[in-house]
């Protein structure tokens, strides 16, 4: 499809370019011949003057002839056709190369949202089959009891909640895309870590996991609500993927006009080839594991990263394996001095 429209795009840029070359040469081909022609009365002109003034015998100025007058002409023909020729061959490599150039971010776009959309009905696929398995295999049941019952809606209802998980971060997603989906604000990042580690408290509680928040004043503009959300994917990911027993540690530094925030963990660790797409949508580095084991769809981090683009910051990742991983999040200070 692009190729065709590659093509189409390349014939409308040397439509215009040989137009307006086109334009150009026949303007220059009649000013010129115009001024040839001028020269050629005035110098005919003058030689009657010279005739009619001067004596017989004196010398006259010779006029241009007629055919050298036409041999120009047709040089200057020849000569433009030449240029307009070598345009012609110049912009249809141009107009190509920029067609080209133009048409990239469109087939990346494209490209990127069937990815999207392959992949979100691939994660949609999932639930919805274990749904519908559970639900015909116990209709077919003649001895269904009440406990079965019971036992298949609380099944279903984990599978909805997972869907419900799932249409929420898209949606969140799609909200982060957008212009002006941040409110901003004097945040501290102080205060922004501490609730989020509220909000992780359970879940750190059931793997016996300590947090060390350690993050010192820090004011950025931002979001209040994206932040605390920010923080508590980190959070999150950094239980997950941590043994029981296992400390994760929050903290920061300033540096010139920025703040840094670290959150350091003693997980598994993540595999050198899988950091450059850990924020990619759906991507899920350890492969090994299920959803139910650790949970998420692959979403979190993606949503991170468009909180942390929207406030102007940046993402630094730093791993090994059985070691830990190391997220730095820098952000630009409120009030730099």
């Amino acid at each position: 499809m692009f190729t065709t429209t590659r093509l189409k795009l390349t014939a409308w840029y040397l439509l215009i370019i040989m137009l307006i070359s086109v334009s150009f040469s026949l303007a220059i081909y009649h000013v010129l011949t115009d001024e040839l022609n001028r020269v050629e009365r005035v110098q005919r002109l003058r030689q009657e003057r010279r005739i009619f003034i001067l004596a017989p015998g004196s010398p006259r100025t010779p006029s241009i002839d007629p055919e050298v007058m036409e041999e120009s002409k047709n040089r200057l023909k020849s000569i433009l056709v030449l240029v307009n020729l070598g345009i012609l061959g110049a912009s249809s490599l141009a107009g190509y190369f920029l067609a080209g150039r133009t048409l990239r971010p469109i087939s990346q776009m494209l490209d990127e949202q069937n990815r999207f959309i392959t992949d979100a009905s691939h994660e949609l696929r999932t639930p919805l089959t274990s749904l519908k398995s559970e639900i015909e295999v116990n209709l077919r049941d003649k001895d269904l009891t009440l406990k079965t019952t019971k036992n298949l809606l609380q099944s279903n209802l984990e599978e909805v909640n997972n869907l419900q998980y799932l249409s929420d971060n898209l949606i969140k997603l799609t909200q982060y895309q957008k212009e002006n989906a941040v409110s901003f604000e004097a945040v501290n990042l102080k205060e922004v870590s501490g609730i989020a580690q509220r909000k992780v408290a359970n879940l750190a509680k059931r793997k016996n996991i300590i947090i060390k928040n350690e993050v010192n004043d820090g004011e950025i503009s931002g979001g209040w609500q994206s932040l605390i959300e920010l923080f508590v994917v980190f959070l999150d990911n950094a239980i997950k993927y941590s043994p029981k027993g296992k400390t994760v540690t929050l903290t920061s530094r300033k540096i010139d006009r920025s703040i840094e925030v670290e959150i350091r963990d003693q997980g598994m660790g993540i595999e050198e080839k899988d950091i450059p797409h850990l924020f990619d949508r759906f991507f899920r580095a350890d492969k090994s594991r299920t959803k139910a084991e650790a949970g998420g769809y692959g979403l979190g981090l993606s949503i991170a990263k468009q909180i942390v683009d929207k406030h102007q910051g940046s993402i630094r990742v730093e791993s090994k394996l059985d070691k830990g991983s190391v997220f730095t999040l820098r952000f630009p200070l409120r009030y730099s001095f």
